[in-house]
């Protein structure tokens, strides 16, 4: 009885890791990876919150002893496993991490462990500020492991078909992010990191820029053009400031901007099956414009 007070139990995880590649209970993990992917071998997390600094999301598994911090829930660049209180931390799982890490066919300890560098990924100690004792272990994208770009991965080819003609830039937003960051059909999948990468022009610093909408980011969504032939794949939009393509224009967003306010809903005529769109990047006139039109639509 009285079940619903008894804490989450934590689930078994086992991490191997090689040369050739990363595997969480036998589920590969390549970097950066997404938060479906951690959904799949962590569990559901207990709780997201955002850091006070950069407004970074944070995701926890309490039971597990596992967090990761990242820009984009579909890029998400590493994680850490807790193994000590030896920190001043606000947005750390309650419980330390239980389960089993192999690298190279050796079981690690932590208090014996010593950083491990793969091609694609790095293990290494976390130590809080000027604390000696490290607190985590953290998994993440070796930067130094450069993968090729494609040359004209983000050069915008002219369509051949006909496509959408969009009035509302903010409506467009929220069409890209079901399509290209849920259903992941349009393409090139924008990521900003590796844009910024690819990006010959000027160099952009994103920890220089990103508190304010980068010109060449917004303008490639403005450029991007979408088929006509997607547009009955779309059923639902969904707005939240945590949405990949926000995180993507915006690195260190708070969610509360009103840059990609939808200002109108004339461009719904062109999503036939559109039945459902949840709001918060929204004028008050537009929630009307939609109920008129069919369409349940609400705030966040």
């Amino acid at each position: 009885m009285f079940s619903f007070l008894k804490k989450k139990q934590s689930k078994n995880i086992r991490i191997v890791g090689t040369d050739q590649e990363l595997l969480i209970n036998d589920v590969a993990i390549t970097f950066p990876t997404n938060y479906e992917t951690l959904v799949t071998v962590f569990g559901e997390p207990s709780r997201t919150s955002k850091t006070k600094l950069s407004k970074s999301p944070v995701i926890c598994w309490d039971a597990e002893g596992v967090y990761g911090s990242c820009g984009s829930y579909s890029h998400i660049y590493g994680f850490s496993l807790i193994f000590s209180k030896n920190h001043d931390l606000d947005l750390i799982p309650e419980n330390n991490f239980s389960g089993s890490i192999i690298i190279n066919n050796e079981e690690v300890q932590f208090d014996n462990f010593s950083k491990i560098e793969h091609p694609t990924y790095l293990v290494d100690k976390l130590t809080y500020k000027d604390k000696e004792e490290p607190y985590a272990l953290s998994f993440r994208t070796n930067l130094d492991y450069k993968k090729e770009i494609p040359k004209d991965k983000y050069i915008l080819q002219k369509q051949t078909e006909p496509h959408i003609e969009f009035i509302d830039f903010g409506f467009k937003l929220a069409v890209i992010e079901e399509l290209m960051y849920t259903q992941e059909v349009l393409h090139p999948k924008f990521e900003l990191y590796e844009f910024v990468e690819w990006y010959t022009k000027r160099k952009i610093d994103i920890e220089e820029e990103g508190y304010e909408p980068i010109a060449e980011v917004t303008q490639f969504f403005n450029d991007l053009q979408i088929p006509k032939h997607m547009a009955p794949l779309l059923t639902e939009i969904y707005q939240d400031g945590g949405n990949d393509v926000y995180m993507n224009l915006l690195r260190f967003g708070s969610g509360s901007e009103d840059y990609w306010d939808i200002k109108s809903a004339a461009d719904v005529k062109n999503f036939p099956n559109l039945k459902k769109a949840t709001l918060c990047y929204a004028e008050d006139t537009v929630y009307d414009e939609m109920i008129a039109m069919g369409i349940d639509a609400e705030s966040l």
